[in-house]
């Protein structure tokens, strides 16, 4: 990743929210459960979530023919203490016997995929060879990058799958790490590709828009709307970093849904406000 430990926490944190309101709809999608603060002996302090996933329209057509009903529907529990996170996947503590089997694969944002499940998950299009960001000037990423790139960055990620349904077990547990290598590639290209439109936010921003976010899916499940997306979290951020120009009304017209070349720049780099302001060219 083209990006500092720092920076990828503001990223990582943008991305899973955006991504979340854009594959939400009152049928589908993620519902956030548990959002708040947590403190223990291990990690020290961070941010616990408890969400549930419903993935029916988005398994393949044997997968949700033989599966249970239950097995399409998800509960993830996460402790994040950046940059150490985790979840009710086994991510720690490895056995001799689980490091004798298991399986190391490079996913290189730079590449594309075309395969189902990249499909599934969703792809960007974006061609990281001719991507430059307007606002850091990083990019394009070409042959050998990672050697030329500063900041440069690695994440590591771990997963391990046990499907105990006879008959289809193994091929359910391949479908299921074939999702994860698409969904973790696309994350990751999606964190850069959004980079001048999460840079300059701080985390204590970020978890503001969280709470707004969370709010607008479980509210878009309980009223079984439609969502929008990509509008949402570009709403969110116009009320966030303008708050004088919005009571409870939009204007008709929301520069940063019409205006690609908008940006955030920070205001006379007031650390304690942390607010910013736009600068259309």
């Amino acid at each position: 990743m083209p990006l500092s430990l720092e920076e990828f926490q503001v990223a990582q944190m943008y991305m899973v929210m955006k991504m979340q309101q854009q594959n939400t709809t009152g049928e589908e999608g993620v519902e956030v459960l548990e959002n708040r603060p947590f403190e223990d002996d291990d990690f020290g302090k961070g941010q616990y979530t408890l969400k549930i996933y419903r993935l029916q329209s988005k398994a393949p057509t044997w997968l949700a023919k033989f599966a249970p009903t239950g097995a399409l529907v998800m509960q993830e529990e996460a402790w994040n203490a950046y940059p150490r996170c985790k979840s009710v996947i086994k991510v720690l503590g490895l056995t001799k016997e689980q490091l004798a089997v298991r399986q190391v694969e490079m996913l290189d944002i730079a590449t594309d995929t075309s395969d189902y499940w990249s499909y599934v998950v969703g792809c960007s299009n974006i061609d990281f060879s001719q991507f430059q960001s307007a606002r850091t000037g990083r990019g394009p990423l070409l042959d050998g990058w990672q050697d030329q790139c500063n900041p440069v960055m690695t994440a590591y990620k771990l997963v391990t799958i046990d499907a105990p349904y006879w008959g289809f077990g193994s091929r359910l547990e391949q479908a299921l790490l074939a999702g994860e290598r698409a969904l973790f590639l696309e994350s990751h290209r999606n964190c850069f590709s959004w980079i001048d439109e999460w840079f300059g936010l701080s985390v204590d921003m970020m978890r503001e828009l969280e709470k707004q976010s969370d709010s607008s899916l479980n509210e878009m499940r309980r009223d079984r709307m439609v969502s929008l997306p990509g509008a949402n979290i570009k709403r969110f951020l116009y009320k966030l970093l303008n708050p004088r120009d919005h009571v409870f009304n939009l204007p008709s017209v929301d520069p940063l849904l019409e205006t690609p070349e908008g940006t955030l720049e920070k205001m006379n780099g007031n650390i304690e406000e942390e607010r910013c302001r736009r600068f259309i060219g």
